[in-house]
Parts: C-alpha cells; sequence; structure tokens
C-alpha cells in the first residue's frame, strides 16, 4: 500500500467511532493474509461472570501469523454504557489476560490486538497485549513458567473521532506500506517510550520557539511594560515559557476527559473536546491574540479562581471547572492584566503539536 492510501485508511478507521466494518478493512490491510475462517462473536451470557458488569460481548476477526510463526489474535471487545476507557482499564487487561489463558476453548495464545469500545462514546482504545513467559524457582527449588501480561496501557493507542491521529499515523503507516509485518515490528509500533520520546521532543522544540518568540516581543521598544513588570516580579523568559507550556499541556488533558467548554444544562465529562481549537479560531475571527485575550483570562479569571457561581465563565459562555494547586495561578503574582504580551498566533498551531503525541503516563 502507497503511503498516501495508508494514511488515508487509517485517519478513516482511527479519527472516528468505532465502525467493525471500517476497523475490518484496516486489519485485512495491515495483517496480509490474515486468517479469518474461525470468526466468532460471543454475548454477555459467554462473558465470565467477572468482566459481565463491564463487557457486554466480545468477538474474534481472525488470527494473523507472521514470517517467523508468532500469531496475534485480532478481537474486538464491546463495554457496557456506563464504562469508561480509562476506568475500565485493568478490566479490560484482564479480560485479555484471561482470553490469551485459555479462557475459550482451552487453547493457550500469546498475542493480540485488541478494539475496545463503547457503543455510546466517540473514542475507543487500539490496544496491542502481549504474553511472555518466563521461568522462576520457587522455595523449593521448582522451576516454574509464570506468563507476564505487558500493560495494557503501555500498549495502547486512544483514538476515535476528537482524538489525534499523528502518533499513531506515524507509528503504523510504515507497517501498512509494507507487506507481513513480523511481531516484532508491531510490538515496536505501539512501544510507549518511543511514543514518550516523540512527545519530549516536541515538547522542547515548541518550549525553545516560544522562548524565542518571547525574547524578540521584549526587544521591541513598545515592551517597556513587560520588561518592566519581568524585572520587578524576577520572571525569567524561560521559566516564563515553562510554566505555560505545562499549563498547556495540562489543558489538552482536562480537554480530553471533556471537564472544558461545558454547557450550563450539561455534566462534566459532556464539555467541548474541541474546546481550544474553537477558541482559537473565535480569537482569529475576531482579530483578537489568543494568549492575551483568551488563554490568560482562561487561566487567571477561571481554572484558579473557585469564587464563581457553579463554576460558570461567562468571558466564554461556559463552565470551567477550579484547579487548585498552582498551576494556573499568576507566575511570581505578575500583573497579567496590565502587561500585554502579545504571542503571535501562529505559534499557537505549532503547539498543537503537543496535543497529537501526549502519553497516558504523563499524567
Amino acid at each position: 500500500m502507497d503511503r498516501n492510501s495508508a494514511k488515508t485508511l487509517i485517519t478513516n478507521t482511527l479519527c472516528n467511532k468505532f465502525d467493525k466494518t471500517q476497523y475490518r478493512n484496516f486489519i485485512v490491510n495491515f495483517l496480509d493474509g490474515i486468517d479469518e475462517n474461525k470468526v466468532f462473536t460471543c454475548g454477555n451470557a459467554y462473558v465470565p461472570e467477572a468482566f459481565r458488569e463491564y463487557i457486554t460481548s466480545y468477538g474474534r476477526f481472525g488470527k494473523y501469523t507472521d514470517k517467523n510463526n508468532e500469531t496475534i489474535e485480532v478481537l474486538w471487545v464491546s463495554l457496557k454504557k456506563d464504562t469508561s476507557l480509562d476506568r475500565a482499564r485493568t478490566v479490560q487487561r484482564n479480560f485479555v489476560a484471561w482470553y490469551l489463558n485459555g479462557g475459550r476453548g482451552g487453547q493457550l495464545r500469546k498475542n493480540a490486538l485488541v478494539a475496545f469500545y463503547n457503543e455510546d462514546r466517540n473514542d475507543w482504545r487500539f490496544s496491542f497485549v502481549k504474553l511472555d513467559t518466563a521461568l522462576i524457582q520457587d522455595d523449593k527449588g521448582k522451576i516454574k513458567i509464570v506468563n507476564n501480561f505487558t500493560p495494557a496501557k503501555r500498549f495502547s493507542f486512544l483514538v476515535g473521532e476528537f482524538e489525534p491521529n499523528h502518533t499513531a499515523q506515524s507509528r503504523l503507516v510504515s507497517l501498512l506500506e509494507k507487506d507481513y509485518p513480523t511481531l516484532d515490528e508491531i510490538e515496536e509500533a505501539f512501544n510507549v517510550e518511543k511514543v514518550s520520546k516523540e512527545f519530549f521532543d516536541n515538547y522542547k522544540e515548541l518550549f525553545l520557539q516560544l522562548t524565542e518568540d518571547l525574547k524578540n516581543i521584549r526587544e521591541n521598544e513598545s515592551s517597556q511594560r513587560i520588561n518592566a513588570e519581568f524585572t520587578l516580579k524576577s520572571i525569567s523568559d524561560a521559566d516564563f515559557c515553562k510554566k505555560l507550556l505545562g499549563q498547556l499541556v495540562f489543558l489538552y488533558f482536562i480537554q480530553k476527559k471533556g471537564w472544558l467548554g461545558v454547557a450550563r444544562d450539561k455534566k462534566w465529562g459532556e464539555g467541548d473536546k474541541q474546546f481550544l481549537r474553537h477558541t482559537f479560531e473565535r480569537a482569529i475571527n475576531e482579530g483578537k491574540n489568543f494568549f492575551n485575550d483568551y488563554l490568560e483570562p482562561l487561566f487567571y479569571n477561571a481554572l484558579a479562581n473557585g469564587e464563581r457561581d457553579d463554576n460558570w465563565f461567562g468571558e466564554l459562555d461556559c463552565k470551567i471547572p477550579f484547579l487548585n494547586g498552582g498551576l494556573f495561578e499568576r507566575y511570581h503574582d505578575y500583573d497579567w492584566v496590565n502587561t500585554d504580551i502579545v504571542f503571535d498566533n501562529t505559534i499557537f498551531q505549532i503547539i498543537r503539536k503537543l496535543k497529537v503525541a501526549i502519553p497516558e503516563q504523563v499524567f
């Protein structure tokens, strides 16, 4: 498959709500020659009792065998309506452990690619789970085989309609371009250490860009007010930008949780999962500065302000949570109202790179 077709297939599959037909199309192109002879679906009555509270049904798309004769089970698992992907993560992992350990049919299996989804949610989890075996010696000197499972958290992509697909695309597109990927190559694609490195490389690049932009702002002849305030409050460019990036990363995290842009009659978790992009577009359309006119009021009048009625933030006509702990308090108590730091709006388009590769273990 050529690169453009691979990117399109990944986007159509992983940047949308889970769809079995589309997912199967992705799998048969991803895992060349997958054996689909023993496809099955098991309803809730056939789900082990320990998992029945969380799982409505599960099924098998097929089995893939690579050139080294390593096999991978390809499964889907439908979660119950009120089960979130985060809360049920341990259940998901243990369920796949049950399956690989011969829970269905008594056959021991070693590896699985699994789609975990909820019919009522737009996001879903694409996970690789591997059964490793190790030899240990017990207290009596006997050698035993112990099965170890990869933590689902470390080998998953959170995907869906409101989730960026850059990380998954960058990790999977090369495998779609080639034929018959090996188990090792698939495991490497899900390797969280590489994903984490990508995030921190982006973070470093953006920190340097943001710091350089602030330096250029302060060198302008009209920036005496900023320079005086930074000198008075002992604020360095690097420390200011470091805190700003930390604030932005956390904003993307709570945005993903649905805690930003919540309508007055909606619950936490039902907010706008594109809140920052929509607010950025609003700033552009109104000819305003995203940082000075929108982000700073959001930080200091909303997120750091616990005295609002029902968490209502009138400036953006939505509910915004109060978050104590200091992250959104004024840095060195600087006078943000009378200090106009006008970052170029285009830099915040670049900062969206942070969103596309935030590994789960950052939080």
